[in-house]
């Protein structure tokens, strides 16, 4: 599905002459083609959840980029790094809300059933499982370990 996607993209970014989404899908496929030869070794396909894992993964990486250059006195190049951000971005469901999240935790740790630090892994899981692209995961991670601590 959402490969389908970067492709119709594309094809509109190019026909609009937006020079910058264009570059930035294309950032995105290589990136796919990648993971794609990475997933050969294991003979198994990729889905939408590690697309969108992926995608979040680029948006970091931008973001970092885009701390370095607005230190370094780079406001040309930051701009750059936030405006693919923005592209990314735009492939990417709404994150959830700081309350959602939090929700979404409690619920995640009543349908586990854990009761102690030690049952993190599988709250994560099940959060993974729900809200893959809709959370990051290492915030949430904080948040769990402070709900199953306290």
């Amino acid at each position: 599905m959402l490969r389908e996607n970067f492709a119709s993209e594309l094809k509109l970014a190019m026909k609009a002459g937006d020079r910058r989404r264009v570059e930035t899908i294309r950032m995105i496929n290589a990136a796919l083609k990648d993971r794609d030869i990475e997933a050969r070794v294991t003979a198994k396909e990729i889905g939408d959840e590690e697309i969108l894992a992926l995608l979040q993964k680029l948006v970091k990486s931008r973001q970092e980029s885009m701390e370095i250059y607005q230190n370094n006195a780079r406001p040309e190049l930051a701009a750059q790094e936030r405006e693919q951000i923005a592209v990314i971005s735009s492939f990417l469901p709404k994150p959830l809300a700081e309350e959602e999240v939090k929700t979404a935790i409690h619920a995640a740790i009543v349908e586990t059933g854990a009761a102690s630090v030690k049952d993190m892994g599988k709250v994560i899981a099940a959060l993974k499982a729900q809200h893959s692209g809709k959370m990051d995961f290492s915030k949430a991670s904080g948040l769990v370990k402070a709900e199953l601590a306290g």
